[in-house]
């Protein structure tokens, strides 16, 4: 999807029936059924994890000693852990988490991201250059060791603010503001380039000269003419920004680094799955679910992002 044919699908309507662009894009949307099912799967993912969070916040981290490791029943519909905690209170607060985190990370992505491909795109020269180089040197860190880092700097001075303020669970959403930052700092890279080099392609198209030749100011060229051309590339790598950072936390929170427990995510739960299987007792519960919610719930992020790509490609019949 080149940004000439962007421009062309925004600033004109199709002469095939006078049908817009966007309704063509959500025709060929509705057509893709990898992309509705995804689409359907998700909506109920988030209706369950979240309509129920009324409940979960209020029982996820309640014990019963007395009915530990117990496999899925009528009572505990994904059964107990090692501390008697209902399996699938945790999973639905846990499935609300990882989603959120990823929702975030996406919206920082293109907040940042889109800013530093415009500026990068339509400055060019030696703005350019130094954006760019900034963007390589971050490509160059390893996410992992600026998760670390950012723990140990940032953990206990918000702990002891969001006290002051008396927010509950002050060092949980600590943990989970560090988190959002580490993977935040790194997800908007790849957009900053798809989106300067979108921008370079239309800064010298005959809309954008002529913008400039009624004496618009770069601010009002950039947001009447450039960002409505580059919405179709935004939309898309935002969707598949999201399992992106799902699957970053699960693996950060499987190693220890992510939301600590007695937090749920699908990644820690995941990692205590793990934790309490062994060849005497498999406990196949602990792991399966959690397992199992990140596998539908990024396979369904990946065909809504995929079918986003293909609808909003206007060389597409």
């Amino acid at each position: 999807m080149t940004a000439a044919n962007m421009a062309v699908a925004n600033h004109e309507v199709m002469a095939d029936g006078g049908v817009s662009p966007w309704r063509r894009a959500a025709r060929r949307f509705g057509h893709n059924r990898a992309a509705m099912a995804g689409l359907l799967v998700l909506a109920v993912l988030v209706v369950i994890c979240y309509g129920t969070l009324p409940w979960t916040l209020g029982c996820y981290a309640r014990q019963n000693l007395h009915d530990t490791l117990r496999a899925p029943t009528a009572a505990h519909l994904m059964g107990t852990d090692r501390l008697g905690r209902d399996l699938f209170s945790r999973w639905l607060l846990g499935g609300a988490i990882s989603m959120g985190i990823g929702l975030a990370s996406a919206a920082i992505s293109v907040v940042i991201g889109v800013g530093v491909g415009v500026v990068a795109g339509y400055s060019g020269g030696r703005v350019d250059a130094v954006l760019m180089r900034a963007v390589d040197v971050l490509y160059g860190l390893p996410y992992i060791l600026l998760v670390i880092l950012l723990r140990v700097a940032l953990v206990g001075r918000m702990t002891g603010t969001l006290a002051w303020m008396g927010v509950p669970h002050p060092r949980e959403v600590a943990g989970i503001g560090v988190l959002l930052i580490g993977i935040g700092s790194v997800s908007w890279l790849t957009m900053a380039r798809v989106i300067r080099g979108q921008v370079m392609s239309l800064r010298n198209r005959p809309f954008v000269e002529a913008a400039r030749a009624l004496g618009l100011s770069p601010g009002r060229v950039i947001a009447k003419h450039i960002l409505p051309n580059v919405v179709g590339p935004i939309v898309v790598y935002a969707t598949l920004t999201v399992p992106a950072a799902i699957l970053a936390e699960s693996f950060l929170s499987f190693l220890g680094l992510g939301v600590q427990p007695p937090v749920p995510t699908w990644g820690n739960l995941a990692s205590a799955g793990v934790a309490a299987i062994n060849p005497i007792h498999i406990r196949w519960w602990l792991i399966f679910w959690p397992c199992a919610g990140l596998t539908v719930g990024l396979l369904s992020l990946n065909f809504i992002g995929d079918g986003l790509r293909d609808a909003l490609d206007p060389q597409r019949d």
